[in-house]
């Protein structure tokens, strides 16, 4: 009987599409309970808990799966795979969830925006409140590559702890 090996890949797309299922249905949940323009720092935390966790629990399934052994670079395959395919899933669903569900998304914030503006300088003036909130519109392309970055960067940094806490090769038997 043939003992075939677990492949990072594999691994990488099966948990990159759970992670990004879950944090789109985290986005939809927001959106539901309308607080999907809040900026809060539980909402951050919680979507970096979505990939952090899920990138950890790929690595564990992937040793587990490899007979209990796990190389570091195994471990970083697995968790940047888990990482950048979550995020271009998370950056595709959020040009349909723009283009399509929200399709007033940049006027909301827009006026979220200026409220804040105000609140943080009252003494801006309508003409710069307004040149602020157009350079938002015009760059915010710019998000989806953040995202992307965000999200490899975090996937490196969590598989190499975790890659190096998990880590056993089959000469340290």
């Amino acid at each position: 009987m043939e003992n075939t090996q677990p492949t990072t890949g594999k691994f990488a797309l099966k948990y990159g599409i759970i992670t990004s299922v879950i944090g789109i249905a985290f986005s939809l949940m927001l959106h539901f309970m309308d607080m999907q323009y809040s900026q809060s720092t539980g909402v951050q935390i919680v979507s970096t808990l979505i990939l952090v966790s899920l990138v950890i629990v790929a690595i564990y399934q992937f040793k587990k799966a490899n007979d209990g052994y796990l190389e570091l670079g195994q471990a970083l395959k697995v968790g940047m795979g888990v990482a950048a395919i979550a995020a271009v899933i998370t950056v595709i669903y959020l040009v349909l969830y723009i283009n399509f569900i929200e399709v007033d998304y940049h006027d909301k914030l827009a006026e979220i925006t200026r409220a804040k503006m105000i609140e943080a300088n009252p003494d801006l003036s309508t003409e710069q409140q307004d040149q602020a909130i157009e350079m938002q519109r015009k760059f915010f392309w710019v998000t989806y590559p953040i995202i992307l970055i965000f999200n490899i960067f975090i996937g490196f940094v969590v598989s190499l702890i975790t890659g190096l806490i998990m880590k056993k090769t089959k000469s340290e038997m």
